[in-house]
């Protein structure tokens, strides 16, 4: 794709501000257009299954502008959450008003800061993951960082993987599972890396309890300012977060890797991530719903992912999927149907 194609982000960051100024059920627009506009649309374009060629790679990995879009996240994201805590603050928002602008800006963080934060995670140049950390860090979720780059990419698929969905499981108890033993995993991954090299994880050299505590400090300090607008972070934060989670259930939904004769999982290949070419989903989250390939190779930058033939496809679009795993009934059904076209399908969850 054109790299000012991934721009389209951008737009909504714009309705989501402006919504904050007109107030009103315009607050609640975003999430519309995001959970109700797109998905509508996603079913007429389902977008296509072409790769780049070599050549086109080299080129996308040489352009700046790609880059460019991704570092731009990080004024959007703080501007919006800034201008949202404002807004709380001086009383411009209240009632359901506020609500429908946590809700916007709260889409923003998850869908453009986070999914921003984890594709920069990714890069092997340590400023692009100083940037990843600053992009977790309005959603209060800054030992992502550790569990996801060091924990979930290294499990995902197993059973040991807090952020892999069983098959049978509903979105709200993945949402508890998948935090609160990610917060525990992030956690020991770090102190595990301490010990070894025989420090405590009680010091400054644990990321991640440095991120906690500069996270206490940042939300105190707005608590003192405006404890409406501490409340309202924390509600945005929350959203995001919750959209990360929905997001992390739908891409690896009942997919399972097999152990080999030594009792090692198998290599992490294509069929154990659900991919969407759907061509919305694919610009507005940075390409983030060609997932099998991200997985299989973790370090490929956003604009060359591929996609893989023997990689399970999901039936519409991320923003569609999102929308269908709140009616868990009604994802099973359509996700069982796809879990047997798949070659490895999980057991049912206990």
């Amino acid at each position: 794709m054109h790299p000012w194609s991934y721009a389209c982000v951008y737009v909504l960051v714009a309705i989501g501000v402006a919504s904050l100024f007109t107030g009103g059920l315009s607050t609640f627009a975003l999430p519309l257009i995001v959970f109700g506009l797109v998905p509508l649309c996603e079913l007429f374009t389902p977008g296509t299954t072409a790769n780049a060629t070599p050549d086109q790679e080299q080129t996308r990995l040489a352009d700046p502008r790609f880059n460019v879009l991704l570092l731009a996240a990080v004024p959007a994201v703080y501007g919006s959450v800034a201008t949202l805590l404002w807004q709380a603050h001086t009383g411009a928002l209240v009632g359901i008003e506020l609500l429908g602008g946590v809700a916007s800006i709260g889409l923003l963080v998850g869908a453009l800061g986070l999914n921003v934060g984890h594709e920069l995670g990714h890069r092997a140049s340590k400023r692009m993951q100083m940037v990843s950390r600053v992009l977790y860090f309005p959603a209060l979720y800054v030992h992502f960082f550790v569990e996801h780059n060091r924990g979930h990419h290294m499990r995902v698929a197993t059973e040991e993987d807090p952020a892999s969905a069983r098959r049978g499981d509903w979105l709200y108890a993945h949402w508890v599972r998948s935090i609160v033993h990610g917060v525990r995993s992030a956690w020991d991954l770090e102190a595990t890396r301490l010990r070894r090299t025989g420090h405590s994880p009680f010091s400054l050299r644990n990321e991640v309890l440095v991120g906690w505590v500069l996270q206490a400090v940042a939300l105190g300090a707005v608590f003192a300012w405006s404890p409406v607008a501490a409340v309202t972070w924390v509600g945005a934060a929350l959203v995001g977060v919750l959209l990360l989670e929905t997001v992390n259930y739908v891409e690896h939904y009942g997919l399972r890797r097999s152990k080999n004769a030594r009792g090692r999982w198998e290599r992490v290949r294509p069929i154990h991530s659900w991919n969407s070419n759907h061509s919305i989903g694919r610009v507005l989250l940075f390409d983030l719903s060609r997932h099998s390939d991200h997985h299989a190779n973790p370090r490929r930058p956003f604009p060359v992912l591929r996609h893989f033939d023997d990689a399970p496809q999901l039936p519409t679009g991320y923003p569609g999927m999102m929308v269908l795993s709140t009616v868990p009934p009604l994802f099973h059904l359509v996700m069982e149907r796809e879990l047997d076209r798949v070659s490895t399908p999980a057991p049912a969850a206990a």
